[in-house]
């Protein structure tokens, strides 16, 4: 039950990241049921590692944020966080 790897036009981070972990907490249920064939588990728990990385790949961009936001020797402009790619 692998779902397709396309994804749909890029949400805004924050629901991108909402999106990817509800999946993985309903992957997480799934797997935990014990319902799965052989195939289906290694297919969902590799769907689940790159949601994962997603993840963590999303709140250290946060955490990078908000390090500069309080950073006290940052110059006082507000421009919008680019992070590198």
């Amino acid at each position: 039950m692998a779902k397709s790897a396309s994804a749909p036009a890029a949400p805004a981070p924050a629901a991108d990241f909402e999106h990817s972990l509800d999946e993985l907490e309903q992957l997480v249920a799934r797997m935990e049921g014990g319902d799965l064939s052989l195939d289906e588990s290694l297919s969902s728990f590799e769907r689940g590692i790159g949601l994962y990385r997603h993840c963590q790949q999303a709140l250290e961009t946060a955490e990078l944020r908000v390090r500069l936001l309080l950073d006290p020797d940052a110059p006082n402009t507000a421009e919008p966080f680019e992070p590198e790619l």
